[in-house]
């Protein structure tokens, strides 16, 4: 027998900025991903595993200004 939890979180103010933060962080980090596999596709390379994109993308993005906000 599986159980079944509902529930709903009311975030305040603060609550609510951090996770929009979040959220576009991981949103902005995934589509470079799935473009980096589409280029790497699309070259007939090989294939990027998930180490190696989270080491070039995470990594490399905060390292430029318009993406400082990622770290």
């Amino acid at each position: 027998m599986q159980l079944r939890y509902s529930f709903r979180l009311y975030p305040n103010g603060p609550q609510r900025s951090a996770l929009a933060r979040a959220f576009g962080c991981a949103r902005v980090v995934y589509n470079d991903a799935l473009r980096a596999r589409e280029d790497a596709r699309a070259k007939g390379g090989v294939f990027p595993k998930a180490g190696d994109l989270s080491r070039l993308l995470i990594t490399e993005a905060k390292k430029t200004t318009e993406r400082a906000w990622l770290g």
